[in-house]
């Protein structure tokens, strides 16, 4: 770049022939030479007294060469230049011819000369002006560049004086402007684009400011992007890249400014069209959520590629569903996105669904928008092609054969219309956008249905019962992950205890939810068998890793497909509010939160065990006794565990919530999603359960001690018709004396003393039989001449519910009667003065 400037700044712009420079000899009327110029001594190498008084032959020898001052022959002239050059030669001017001459050292020269008669009274005839051909070529050729430059380059060139006033343009310039030079010609350069501005990051904003800091401190300017109005055509901006440098004069004197502009408006375009498809890649379809989508595109191509977008959706597929097709029955759309350029300089582009909700805000539906028959819209849902209408551009968003919705785009008169390359952009940003959309429908249609299949496996309202007092919260995992496998139940058992179950399942989606339905219905089908929480998750682990084999036979594997059921976590607890103990086992849940009526809390240190599915490690039990009134706290690991929270930080945060406590286990339940899920969404779903514990004294509870003998049958029946009628329940002693009658009589008959007798008036009527046997009992039909075996036949017909629960000291047999209709307690009264309605409620 130096070197190319110095060669430039070196120039002799007067050219090789002219008589200041050039070499110079003069002759008289004989071609003697009488005059010789110190530059011809240097071109041609002879002194003055060597040359002057000699032919012109001796330097310009005869050979075919005109002489000098006869009329050349142009084409025996050219024919020399071929024969020299082996190629024809066009001299620029007319007059000037091409010789071989003879330097002094001897070696020939080609020379291009002029001749200048004069006339007088003198002996001098005439003046030779010679010159090196190749200078001279060289010199042709700049003023040919020059030439180009002012009439034929692309680029535009002018030149301002130091008022910044219009000195010289060339003809791109003139086009740019629309007016030739003879009228612009002293204008400002303000004047010539009066909305122009720089666009380039740190640079001044105005042409004055420009070309003025140009002149004052001399240092260029380069590749400034420059916007304005193109004044032979009004109404368009155009983008150029200009660049502005100082012109001084050979003593430095400063006489102007220069500016090259190259409009790169096409270019720009093009460029930015680029961009455009690149940021729609990386920020169209960042959630699957169909809303959000079509506000992603909306965003991305205002104001960049259109002014105002709006995306509208056919219904069909914010439910997730496939529209049923295109035509003109199919114009009834949802507007989910529209986007809208700012309208001055400085505002916000605004950015609303039918002018009224942020773009893509979850939780609102967007209003219906209906397009008349002769609208771009309406024929573009009718083809299912794009439609292209003077400023407005409709593309469906097309996916599976089908079309999802549209996409139109407008433009106002500045941008200009949408031309070839702008539809091709268009098309293909709608069709990126439209997979996007067509995968968040489908994750839609998969995520409701998994919501639906979940709401169903989940409990739908959970039993009251004499046992606990419940709260409970389930929170779905975010959009992105999806629907999860978390599951909660509350189970009544036998003798008025109830079952308390928690769980997880790994993974999101239909599969999960699929399999917490499995293990749901196994724990509830398995829980009134009264096994012990240990041996239940025992049998669970065995059902899960029986289901993982089957798989891997059916697919012909060695570790079977990803069941997810493998790997599950699950809390399962039995808690009696007669004795008011609490038994669990867990398989890689986390323990639950112990609460006491004092507000201290807990985690017990209960044996973790593995998750299900793994088997070869045993489950183990922990029974612990509560004071009346304490609160147990189950959970899932998404209420305290999160990408930025420790899984201990959220265990300290729900203890410090629960031993604050609150009016109610609702509002507990509120406060503890609020503090540990401030936004309410989660990566993970979220199942709360919380449970206050209640007691059943002896009130409520009678139990007696009978011997192993025929004779405890008749006192059972004494002990019972008494205590019925203590609780006023008259109407059921002859049933209730029959059942425990026959209960007895079959303990003293096929099991072993001591026998226990036990009475709870609950909700029903619970009458109890333990034994030491572990002898399963059987409901069989006797003979007509059978003496015996007709007691459990008997039972079965009187109650409501029977069944065996085993326990390591042997069995006890149960039944369940229903109460008189006016002897039914009221859920959660009670009177500690006498009798109580219902059930004895703690209170912290």
């Amino acid at each position: 770049m130096d070197n190319a400037r110095r060669s430039t700044e070196d120039a002799d712009f007067r050219g090789p022939l002219d008589v200041t420079s050039a070499a110079t000899f003069v002759l008289d009327e004989r071609d003697v030479v009488i005059g010789w110029s110190p530059a011809a001594q240097e071109l041609l190498g002879y002194r003055t007294d060597e040359i002057i008084g000699r032919p012109v032959t001796a330097i310009l020898p005869p050979e075919g060469a005109p002489a000098p001052g006869a009329a050349p022959d142009r084409r025996a002239a050219a024919g020399r230049a071929a024969g020299a050059e082996g190629s024809a030669l066009v001299p620029s001017f007319p007059e000037h011819e091409v010789y071989a001459a003879v330097h002094r050292d001897g070696h020939r020269m080609q020379l291009v000369t002029a001749v200048c008669p004069l006339s007088g009274t003198g002996q001098v005839e005439r003046v030779v002006v010679a010159a090196d051909r190749d200078r001279l070529r060289e010199w042709e050729s700049r003023l040919a560049m020059l030439q180009g430059l002012a009439t034929e380059s692309p680029l535009g060139f002018a030149i301002y004086d130091t008022d910044l006033r219009l000195v010289w343009c060339n003809a791109a310039s003139e086009r740019e402007i629309g007016r030739p030079l003879a009228e612009t010609r002293g204008e400002l350069a303000e004047e010539l684009y009066p909305r122009g501005r720089f666009v380039t990051p740190g640079y001044p904003e105005t042409l004055h400011a420009v070309m003025r800091q140009v002149l004052d401190t001399g240092e260029p300017f380069l590749d400034l992007h420059f916007r304005a109005e193109q004044p032979s055509d009004p109404g368009k901006e155009h983008l150029w890249s200009c660049s502005y440098y100082r012109l001084q004069d050979a003593d430095g004197r400063v006489f102007g400014v220069c500016e090259d502009a190259f409009d790169i408006s096409d270019r720009y375009e093009a460029q930015r069209q680029v961009n455009l498809l690149v940021e729609a890649g990386r920020s169209v379809g960042t959630t699957l959520d169909v809303l959000v989508t079509a506000g992603e595109l909306a965003a991305v191509a205002v104001p960049e590629f259109a002014d105002r977008v709006d995306v509208d959706l056919a219904p069909a597929v914010l439910e997730g569903e496939v529209p049923g097709g295109t035509g003109p029955g199919g114009t009834d759309l949802l507007r989910a996105a529209s986007r809208a350029a700012a309208t001055a300089p400085g505002d916000p582009a605004s950015a609303t669904v039918d002018g009224t909700v942020p773009a893509g805000e979850r939780g609102r539906r967007p209003l219906p928008v209906t397009y008349a028959e002769d609208s771009p819209q309406h024929r573009s849902l009718a083809s299912g092609g794009l439609v292209l209408e003077d400023d407005t551009l409709v593309v469906p968003l097309r996916a599976g054969g089908g079309v999802l919705g549209l996409a139109t785009f407008v433009r106002d008169g500045r941008r200009g219309f949408f031309d070839r390359g702008a539809v091709a952009v268009a098309d293909e940003l709608v069709a990126r956008a439209a997979v996007s959309v067509d995968n968040a429908r489908r994750y839609t249609r998969e995520r409701e249905s998994a919501l639906a299949l979940q709401r169903q496996l989940l409990p739908q309202h959970l039993p009251s019962n004499s046992a606990v007092d419940l709260a409970y919260r389930y929170l779905p995992t975010d959009d992105l992950s999806g629907v999860g496998g978390d599951w909660f139940d509350v189970i009544p058992l036998s003798g008025t205890r109830v079952g308390l179950v928690v769980g997880d399942v790994v993974g999101h989606g239909l599969h999960a939810a699929a399999t917490m339905g499995r293990l749901r219905t196994t724990v509830r089908a398995l829980a009134p068998l009264d096994l012990p929480p240990d041996e239940l998750l025992k049998r669970l682990d065995d059902l899960v890793g029986q289901s993982a084999q089957d798989s891997a036979d059916a697919l012909g594997t060695l570790t079977g497909d990803d069941d997810v059921a493998a790997g599950a976590t699950c809390l399962y607890a039995v808690y009696d509010p007669v004795s008011r103990r609490c038994t669990m086992a867990r398989a890689g849940h986390l323990p639950p939160a112990v609460v006491e009526p004092g507000g201290r809390v807990s985690f017990p240190d209960l044996p973790a065990g593995p998750p299900l599915g793994l088997g070869g490690l045993p489950f183990e039990c922990l029974e612990i006794e509560l004071p009346v009134g304490s609160l147990l706290a189950l959970f899932t690991d998404g209420l305290v565990e999160a990408r930025d929270r420790d899984i201990d930080k959220g265990l300290e945060t729900l203890a410090h919530v629960l031993a604050e406590g609150a009016d109610s286990l609702e509002d507990l339940c509120d406060r503890a999603i609020s503090e540990l899920l401030p936004d309410g969404t989660t990566n993970d779903d979220t199942a709360l359960l919380l449970v206050r514990t209640r007691e059943l004294d002896d009130r409520r509870v009678a139990v007696w001690s009978l011997p192993a003998e025929p004779v405890a049958a008749g006192r059972a029946r004494e002990l019972v018709a008494n205590r019925l009628r203590d609780w006023g329940l008259d109407e059921l002693v002859f049933t209730t004396e029959l059942i425990a009658s026959e209960l007895v009589t079959n303990a003293v008959r096929y099991a072993e003393g001591p026998l226990h007798l036990r009475l709870i008036h609950d909700r029903t009527l619970v009458c109890e039989v333990a034994d030491a046997g572990h002898t399963a009992p059987h409901l069989r039909h006797s003979a007509d001449d059978d003496e015996g075996g007709r007691g459990l036949f008997i039972v079965a017909q009187l109650v409501q519910r029977w069944g065996t629960r085993y326990s390591k000291d042997g069995k006890a047999i149960w039944t369940e009667q229903a109460l008189p209709a006016s002897s039914r307690p009221r859920p959660g009264v009670g009177d500690s003065a006498g009798l109580p309605d219902g059930p004895v409620l703690a209170r912290s």
